[in-house]
């Protein structure tokens, strides 16, 4: 509240302006509005490209306060206002004064449109996983004993036993002429927002579980997400085991081209051995490793993200520094993997994440499947349990902790929504048009692994998207599918309705058994 005072004290001026109440039915009336952002442009002039302003102020620069409902209204209208105007706000404080409130909220340019990359990492329980990505988002080299594990690590159990339990983000990003931006403390949401605003390129890494009881998080990481590129990672040391192969499976099931990298190569027993091993685990898959250890071995992989045969194969070490370049090199040469009719089209995401902000309110997470999505834009949230769809309006957009006036397909976002009673759940979308849900889907399935047949009635739980739900399965074709076969087959989920689109890849398991498909036909009865 001493901030806020002290910039009151100081008088209007330069970049600080002073409102009291901004209201929709007033200020957002054409003539009006437009005078508001000329006000904008004007005080962030004066201040470097950055305004201040200061909600619930009085003229005089008397902090009188207003009412919650007041302030969240403001909030929006000097939103839209900044729209107009090329600005976005960037950061917002709320004091509370006798049961009144103010808040303080710094606006500047909106962000240029950058390539997003959006990458899986995946692989073995202690493999690397965490302390390969927070080494490559802070610069800082691994002590041995995966100290910038703690990066990515935040849970008290996941520190205390040194294992994930749950997915994490990182970013760092590139200048435009391919330095690697990184974070001094890739803990701090500051600096986070700071390396989106700076970089001109940026990779946001999932990191997923290794530990074989969290497989399902790892799917949901992989399938429930706008990736762009899987890494795989193998350690040196202890080489490719049965969750190597099950990872490395579910990124070839979405139809991703991956980056093998191998970590610890301090720790290494024979490298050589290791690419053997690798080569013939790939050929099984249609796959070819190309070794990576030079800048010149980066020229010549090609598009290999356009045919997915080739495997780069890197050797790192985040103790010694070993290959960490490279692997900087080849993440900045790497495309955006999005095509324009995902571009266009209208927005779409499926929700990962549930949170309740204070003064924000419901914030739902997840990758944007396709589209843009804009502050304020007037949205759909669905299904419900009788498969509607509820109108919402988004409030406030976040790329890693910065406000952002839109996000587009592949990026991580976190959109505050308002105007339903409806509870969102993991699984359900937000869209730009009203959708039509259902509870079954006819699909074309491989069975990979089961021990016994897959018959009418077999229920497992379906990873589709951010979905993961039991189905009640029927063979189509045949009186019941074995490993190994193909075959058309009818999924009809058991408890809720949800949105599914044809062509969209997932995966089914039921504890060690386990298949693929892609979905030809969604029925609407």
């Amino acid at each position: 509240m001493k901030e806020l005072l002290r910039l009151a004290g100081r008088g209007e001026g330069g970049n600080l302006e002073f409102k009291r109440c901004l209201l929709r039915r007033v200020h957002l009336q054409r003539d009006r509005r437009q005078s508001l952002a000329c006000q904008l442009r004007y005080r962030a002039a004066n201040g470097s490209g950055r305004a201040v302003y200061l909600i619930g102020v009085s003229d005089s620069g008397e902090a009188v306060g207003i009412t919650r409902e007041e302030l969240e209204e403001s909030v929006e209208v000097l939103s839209e206002i900044a729209s107009e105007a090329g600005f976005c706000i960037t950061s917002r404080k709320d004091y509370a004064l006798n049961g009144r409130y103010c808040a303080m909220l710094v606006l500047e340019r909106s962000r240029i449109e950058k390539e997003h990359l959006l990458v899986a990492v995946a692989g073995h329980v202690d493999h690397g996983k965490s302390t390969l990505v927070g080494t490559l988002v802070s610069g800082e080299l691994d002590d041995g004993t995966g100290k910038t594990r703690r990066y990515l690590d935040t849970r008290k159990h996941e520190i205390e036993r040194g294992l994930s339990a749950e997915l994490s983000y990182a970013v760092y990003g590139f200048t435009s002429s391919g330095e690697p931006v990184r974070l001094r403390n890739p803990l701090s949401r500051r600096e986070r927002a700071e390396v989106v605003k700076r970089a001109a390129k940026l990779v946001s890494f999932v990191d997923t579980v290794g530990h074989e009881p969290w497989l399902r998080t790892t799917i949901r990481g992989i399938v429930g997400q706008k990736l762009d590129y899987g890494i795989l990672t193998v350690a040196a040391n202890e080489g490719i085991t049965h969750i190597t192969r099950e990872h490395l499976g579910i990124m070839l099931a979405m139809d991703l081209p991956v980056v093998v990298v191998v970590t610890k190569s301090d720790l290494a027993r024979d490298l050589g051995e290791l690419h053997r091993e690798l080569t013939r685990l790939l050929a099984l898959v249609g796959r070819v490793p190309k070794l990576v250890s030079s800048l010149r071995d980066l020229e010549q992989l090609g598009n290999f993200w356009q045919s997915h045969a080739l495997v780069p194969v890197i050797a790192v070490s985040a103790v010694t520094g070993e290959g960490l370049e490279l692997l900087d090199r080849l993440l900045y040469m790497l495309p955006k993997r999005v095509s324009q009719p995902e571009r266009s089209a209208g927005f779409l995401m499926y929700i990962d994440k549930i949170y309740r902000v204070p003064g924000t309110g419901t914030v739902v997470s997840g990758s944007v499947k396709r589209g843009t999505v804009r502050r304020g834009d007037r949205l759909y949230l669905g299904p419900d349990a009788e498969g509607r769809f509820h109108r919402v309006r988004s409030t406030s957009i976040e790329v890693h902790h910065l406000s952002v006036e839109n996000a587009e397909v592949g990026e991580v976002v976190g959109i505050a929504i308002k105007g339903t009673e409806l509870e969102p759940r993991r699984g359900m979308v937000l869209s730009s048009t009203k959708l039509h849900a259902t509870r079954s889907f006819t699909a074309e399935v491989v069975v990979l692994n089961h021990p016994t047949r897959v018959a009418s009635g077999y229920e497992p739980v379906v990873h589709l998207e951010t979905i993961s739900e039991a189905v009640v399965l029927e063979p189509l074709e045949r009186e019941y599918l074995a490993a190994g076969d193909r075959g058309m087959v009818r999924m009809r989920f058991k408890y809720h309705p949800h949105y599914v689109e044809v062509g969209q890849r997932f995966v089914f398991r039921e504890g060690r058994s386990k298949g693929i498909g892609v979905v030809t036909q969604v029925h609407y009865s």
